[in-house]
């Protein structure tokens, strides 16, 4: 029987790449609890020789890209990695930040982690936004949407890199749960999304990034079994 097996890959930081390439690695080691019968293992692009020593341990894995919208670097950039390390050919699946079950997943974290706050002050979702692509702003409009649908509100999408920013939109609201739309804790993260929230003088709850979301793992693996069983 063919091992199924699955590479995550992020876009780790490049300045420094190591708890980045930690956290994929330990993430893959989640989603394969909830993946009997694979074989996962995760990695950075920012990380130097990480990818190609992750498909030198492998023999056709399933490409997962933990990145919260298709753009240049699910594109282009992986496809172009890929090719280099002369596997161009791997099938690759869709972003993390693109999955169906993603509005669930998001849902649920902000039950647990807002208690009433997003029925007294609203959901903040903080993306990151792009000044040459869209692609990135309209993932973080479309969950607002899917979270409109499931009862909550008031609803906004505040942007790192390019309007509405997240500090005119934080200083709007005054207050609420405010969900960081990022696949990893990097520095928009750690940095530059409590930051704005703090020059807006936004009292409310600010929770981790949803890509360390509990719900993460599963969602991941069940997208492996979908793609696995011809999905």
């Amino acid at each position: 029987m063919t091992q199924r097996e699955a590479l995550l890959v992020a876009h780790g930081s490049p300045a420094e790449p190591g708890p980045q390439e930690a956290a994929m690695q330990a993430l893959a080691v989640r989603v394969a609890f909830w993946a009997p019968g694979w074989r996962v293992r995760g990695t950075t692009l920012a990380k130097v020789g990480g990818l190609e020593a992750a498909l030198a341990a492998m023999t056709a894995p399933l490409i997962y890209p933990f990145f919260m919208a298709e753009g240049w670097f699910t594109r282009t950039n992986l496809p172009r990695r890929l090719a280099a390390a002369g596997q161009g050919e791997l099938r690759r699946l869709a972003p993390f930040g693109t999955d169906p079950g993603l509005p669930d997943v998001v849902a649920a974290a902000l039950r647990r982690g807002g208690g009433n706050e997003h029925a007294t002050g609203g959901v903040l979702i903080a993306a990151h936004g792009g000044k040459l692509s869209k692609t990135s702003s309209e993932t973080g409009y479309l969950m607002v949407e899917e979270l409109a649908r499931r009862g909550f509100g008031p609803l906004r999408a505040g942007f790192v890199e390019e309007p509405p920013f997240l500090e005119d939109v934080a200083r709007e609201m005054g207050r609420g749960i405010c969900l960081p739309f990022f696949a990893l804790r990097a520095g928009h993260v750690v940095q530059d999304v409590p930051e704005a929230l703090a020059a807006a003088g936004f009292q409310g709850v600010l929770l981790p990034p949803i890509g360390e979301d509990q719900g993460v793992a599963p969602l991941i693996a069940a997208a492996l079994e979908r793609a696995h069983q011809g999905g």
